[in-house]
Parts: structure tokens; sequence; C-alpha cells
């Protein structure tokens, strides 16, 4: 479908609908992996994939998302959605346990610097996959030699609840895990989310649609012990 998405809203509107949902359990190209446990990336070969799967397509992360003019594939009339990050969610500060994440209790800090998605249109469903890129920095307090790092995607509907509030369609978590090699103080990591499907909307509805993503911190796992202090 032609035209431009109408997205100049932050995304806290859509926080303000879907953080319950998002905290109990709860731009753009084409995507491979697995939203429980999809690879993370400290490594080229992972880099090069999330590079072979989107391609120049996409985007710098941003709380709004761009205008989508990608057809998606099986359908002349609907377009993917474009990505946006969660109001919020696009850094996971981590501190010593029971302490703020910040000055010299900060452990490492998550950063989310790119996104993609492409989407396949089969019997009235849409199955998306949503790509995210970022970086890991390590704090003054020392990152252990792994993180986990839990995001999570929403497809949302704005102004499509009752009253022209936003809607949430569905949302997923998924995560991934970063080494972090010793003496090593930024890593970057690629991880994919597949098979986030949900009912293909009506032509009328098709622009209203958002793929929101964002680091959950509610999904974090215990952390092991720090190995070393940032020089």
């Amino acid at each position: 479908m032609a035209g431009n998405r109408a997205l100049n809203r932050t995304a806290a509107a859509v926080l303000g609908v879907a953080a319950a949902t998002w905290l109990a359990g709860c731009g753009g190209g084409g995507m491979s992996g697995s939203p429980s446990a999809a690879g993370a990336s400290s490594s080229p070969s992972l880099t090069s994939r999330f590079s072979e799967l989107f391609g120049g397509k996409s985007q710098e992360a941003s709380a709004t998302s761009a205008p989508s003019t990608q057809a998606m594939e099986n359908s002349s009339e609907l377009t993917c959605p474009s990505v946006a990050i969660r109001f919020g969610a696009s850094t996971l500060a981590v501190g010593r346990p029971g302490q703020p994440a910040s000055g010299n209790d900060l452990r490492y800090q998550g950063t989310i610097t790119r996104t993609a998605r492409d989407c396949n249109l089969q019997n009235g469903q849409v199955t998306a996959r949503i790509g995210v890129q970022g970086r890991v920095i390590v704090g003054p307090a020392g990152a252990p030699p792994t993180v986990d790092l839990p995001l999570r995607v929403a497809v949302v509907q704005e102004g499509g609840a009752s009253g022209g509030g936003d809607k949430v369609i569905v949302t997923k978590a998924f995560r991934t895990s970063v080494a972090i090699p010793p003496d090593n103080q930024s890593v970057e990591f690629s991880v994919v989310a597949e098979d986030v499907t949900y009912p293909a909307p009506t032509v009328a509805a098709n622009d209203k649609y958002v793929f929101y993503v964002g680091f959950d911190p509610a999904g974090l796992k215990p952390e092991a012990p720090a190995r070393r202090k940032r020089k």
C-alpha cells in the first residue's frame, strides 16, 4: 500500500497501553533466528549474517519509525511496518547487586543502534522477522564473562483501541547472550526475532501498524560475579 506513515508521536503513548503486558510477559529488511534464544554477535560471522538478511534496508535506532514503503512479500497492497524503539528502552544499564546502575557501580550497558525487519503474508497471517543490532560497553564495576540481553518486540496498531488509543496486537520476548572477551571494553551484538506472527491488517489500517522493540529488564537473569574491573 502506498503512502507515508504518520508516526510523529513518540513511543510514550504506546508505553501506557503496553507496559503492563510487556512486563507481565508482556528499520526495514528481512530475517532468521529464534525468538526465545537468537544468536549474539561479537564475531564477524553474526554481524555478516545480519547484513546478509537485511542488506542496506536496516535503519538507525529511533524512538519513532521512518515511513515504510517496503512491500510485504506476496502482497501488492500491504507494506511491512517500520521499527521504532520503545520509549525508555533503547538502553539497558546493569549495576552491582542492590546498587544503582551508574557511576562506579555500573557493570555494563547495552545499547540498540540499528533495527531491521521483513514480512511475509500467507493465508491471512503476517510472519515478520525483527532484527536488532547494538553494542555492550563494560562499566567501571566490571562485566561478567557473558551478559544476557533480554528484549521484547510488540506489534502495535496506533490509534487502534477504543477511544483512539493504541492497541497491542502481539508481544514476544527474545534474548541473546553476548560474550565479553578479556580486556574488551566494547562488544557489538546482533539478534533476530523470528516468527512474529499476527493477523493481516486491513488495507485501511495497514499504515497504523508499527513494530516496537526495546530491552525488557524484567527478563534479566541473575549475573555471574565480575572477573575484572575496567582499566
